[in-house]
Parts: C-alpha cells; structure tokens; sequence
C-alpha cells in the first residue's frame, strides 16, 4: 500500500517521522535534540563543567558527524566530506564565538536534511538488506536513538552549567 512520497511504503514514511521527532519533536517523552539547544549561547555550549565531560557544542558537532555517517554508509559516498574534523569528536573552533556557534548548529540542521532526504529516498526493498553488521533499518533507527541519547545528554550539562554558573555567585 504506497503511501507517502513518491510512493514510498509506510516504513519509510515511519523512518522519517522517527528521524524528525527525535531531531524536532513533538516527542512524547521530552525534549527532542534541537529542542535542547534553544537558548544555549556559544560560552555556555562550550563550557565544561566538571572539566572532564563533553561540552554542549562537542556534542552537537558529534552528532552531526554520525548523521553523516549514517547517510555516508546508506549511500556509498567515501569519508573525508565531513566540513569538521577530526571524526567522530570534531574540535571546536579556536574562537567559541557566536558566530562559530551558530555555524555549527546550521552543520547539524544541514547533516540532518541530507540523511532525511536519503532515508526519504530509500526502496523499501533496501530496509532489510545488512550493510556491515547492520541492516539499512537499523541504522536509520539508531540515527534517532543517537539523537535521543544526546539530548538527555545536554540536558544534563544545561542543568550542570546552570548549578556551576549558580554556584560561582
């Protein structure tokens, strides 16, 4: 029963819904991850708390690369295209400024068009097929857990910056 975009079946139409309310919301459970980064200034997402963790900023450019991971493995394209580096972790600019901060965030709502466009793209025929350890399912369904995973994550730290900046009083 095609549904959705150019016919697509209602497990990609699914896919896409998963990716956008982990990323977007509206979420059931909380704060989707862009959610979380609304009123987070550049000095506060680069802040770390206990010295040890990552900072707010770490993490979205993190989760920006492993958006573009998944897309990178789902259509073939080599690594070396991510705009930051190194992989996985990228380091922040030499300059935490606005502009940087603003910068990066576009990267993570940019990585994340692009992966939705290609989970958007995908024959239905593809959803079960192992790329790797993992099926083309499963990779797009942990593209949203991954989201989910480091918004709970910048919660924490928004909480933590807030007790440190709170407790330096």
């Amino acid at each position: 029963m095609p549904t959705g975009p150019r016919g697509s079946d209602p497990r990609i139409t699914m896919l896409r819904d998963q990716l956008d309310r982990a990323y977007r919301g509206p979420s059931w459970h909380g704060t989707a991850l862009r959610g979380t980064l609304r009123g987070v200034t550049a000095k506060r997402a680069a802040q770390r708390p206990t010295g040890t963790q990552d900072s707010i900023w770490q993490l979205v450019l993190h989760a920006a690369y492993w958006k573009y991971t998944v897309r990178r493995r789902l259509t073939g394209e080599r690594r070396g295209s991510f705009a930051r580096g190194p992989a996985d972790f990228p380091a922040l600019p030499a300059t935490c400024d606005h502009r940087g901060w603003r910068e990066d965030i576009a990267l993570l709502d940019a990585e994340h068009e692009r992966l939705r466009a290609v989970v958007a793209a995908l024959e239905p025929q593809r959803l079960d097929r192992k790329h790797g350890s993992w099926r083309v399912l499963d990779y797009v369904l942990g593209a949203a857990s991954h989201d989910l995973y480091h918004a709970g994550q910048i919660n924490l730290l928004k909480r933590l910056t807030a007790k440190v900046k709170k407790d330096s009083r």
